[in-house]
């Protein structure tokens, strides 16, 4: 009887670390369901990011941690790459950027709007941006420095100070 109940248990305790491995089997496989965009090729410093370079690639979420790395191939298409990205590789947040529209030492339309009244000048970016950037500008009239917002047609919006 004695025989009988230790085959009982040992049955018992290998049935159960099976369960358990099942358990940790199919959590495993549960956590690769996380499709996240990698570049189909390397994209160096100041590429752009076409639709066509990117594809999804299943990962666990133990590989790349929660918002380590960008989540919708949406986000990456029409902006640059900051860094070098490598092919299969997930792609953090802080290697892209917008596209610059303003580069640093190219001559931009400075507009100033108030009330209905436009006044433009003509000036040199000091610093590059992209649509919404605050940017500064050296009017090349007075030689004055302000800063303004760059806007979608390449003009910079200066707002009062």
């Amino acid at each position: 009887m004695r025989i009988w109940s230790k085959t009982r248990c040992r049955w018992a305790s290998r049935s159960a670390a099976g369960g358990i491995l099942a358990i940790s089997l199919a959590v495993q496989s549960f956590a690769q369901d996380r499709l996240l965009p990698v570049p189909r090729v390397t994209l160096y410093p100041g590429d752009p990011i076409y639709d066509n370079l990117i594809e999804e690639i299943p990962f666990s979420y133990e590989s790349v941690g929660q918002g380590a790395a960008m989540e919708s191939r949406e986000g990456l298409v029409g902006k640059v790459a900051r860094r070098t990205l490598l092919p299969g590789k997930p792609i953090p947040p802080i290697s892209i950027d917008n596209q610059k529209i303003v580069l640093i030492g190219s001559h931009v339309k400075i507009v100033f709007m108030e009330a209905g009244l436009e006044i433009t000048a003509h000036g040199m970016a000091m610093q590059s941006g992209a649509v919404g950037d605050l940017i500064r500008v050296r009017n090349q009239d007075s030689g004055l420095m302000v800063s303004g917002r760059v806007r979608i047609d390449g003009s910079v919006l200066v707002s009062e100070a």
